[in-house]
């Protein structure tokens, strides 16, 4: 059987490999490309049984029935997301598509609480400056978060992970899901609506799926409820965040601090060098000049434990479809052909 990944990182690589030994030893084949899977690059699928897709990757109808087309009869995603994915495509042609449900929360939760502390702060404004020999304190007054209130949007075990660490902080948590999570309450969460959440909270960090009902779930409305002081971090999905509300809202002059790893145009530029290139979307441009917003390029889910697990969960998934199972990871099974 032949595998090939797309958006494979050079971090990654060995990590995938290793996960994948056993089935190489049987065989197969893998191979890892860097480059991304569109309509432009789906013919380099040709002749493989399976792909193992990155949350960047587009497969939409089209690349769908290239990639059929071509032979392949999964696709693996290595991510939790799938929206990038048109299943009701994939079952129409047959194709078996896996996702990995879930890996190390604490890697994604420990990176919200870094851009949370980063941008209240001012730690890569005070870098910057400390690198030129300038050592002044004007302009870094951040505030402390112990007693404050921490607002959740999402409790599953992610939200849950990042709830434990503001515990730690002695903040009061506010959580805001379709179903409350026992061990949140037990770390004295309260359940709160939507806008009552966004109106109390000093900061707000967002641990939800990106689905029909949670697109732009911050938009104008919901960012004019929130604190003028009030931070944002959002770790899980860009397009959680109306952008150009969030830019308005900026402009106003409101917000004290924006930590954001996601944003909702974000294929076709996170993951890759830009440098060199000008920069055609005016909206990331543009959140790039506010000082008090910290942009990174969806790291938060990127140490060697989570990168490890989710190579290891795409390999069972691999093994799965040879064998013919299904399992909590399976999105479209494969009676569905």
């Amino acid at each position: 059987m032949q595998i090939v990944a797309y958006g494979v990182l050079a971090d990654e690589e060995p990590l995938l490999r290793a996960a994948f030994a056993g089935l190489l030893r049987d065989g197969h084949e893998l191979r890892c490309l860097g480059l991304f899977l569109d309509r432009d690059t789906a013919p380099t699928a040709t002749g493989h049984d399976v792909v193992l897709s990155s949350v960047n990757d587009t497969l939409d109808a089209g690349v769908l029935r290239a990639l059929a087309e071509g032979g392949t009869r999964m696709i693996a995603q290595r991510a939790t997301g799938y929206n990038n994915i048109d299943l009701d495509t994939a079952a129409e042609l047959g194709l078996t598509v896996a996702r990995v449900s879930a890996y190390s929360p604490y890697s994604v939760a420990e990176f919200a609480w870094a851009l949370a502390l980063a941008v209240d702060r001012r730690i890569v404004r005070a870098a910057h400056r400390t690198r030129e020999f300038d050592f002044r304190l004007d302009g870094l007054m951040g505030r402390d978060l112990r007693g404050r209130t921490a607002g959740v949007v999402g409790t599953g075990k992610i939200g849950a992970a990042f709830a434990r660490i503001t515990h730690g902080f002695g903040m009061r948590l506010l959580g805001w899901d379709v179903a409350e999570n026992p061990e949140c309450l037990a770390l004295g969460m309260e359940y709160a609506d939507r806008d009552r959440l966004f109106a109390e909270a000093d900061l707000v960090s967002l641990h939800v799926p990106l689905l029909p009902e949670t697109h732009h779930l911050v938009d104008a409305r919901t960012l004019a409820l929130m604190k003028d002081d009030a931070l944002l971090v959002n770790s899980s999905r860009g397009g959680l965040v109306d952008t150009d509300a969030l830019l308005e809202t900026l402009r106003a002059g409101r917000l004290s601090g924006v930590g954001l790893d996601v944003y909702e145009e974000e294929a076709g530029v996170f993951f890759l060098d830009k440098s060199l290139e000008v920069m055609t979307d005016e909206r990331l441009a543009r959140l790039m000049t506010f000082s008090n917003v910290l942009v990174t390029s969806h790291q938060a889910y990127f140490t060697r434990d989570a990168v490890g697990q989710i190579a290891e969960a795409t390999a069972g998934n691999v093994a799965d479809h040879l064998a013919g199972r299904t399992g909590a990871n399976t999105l479209v099974p494969p009676a569905a052909r």
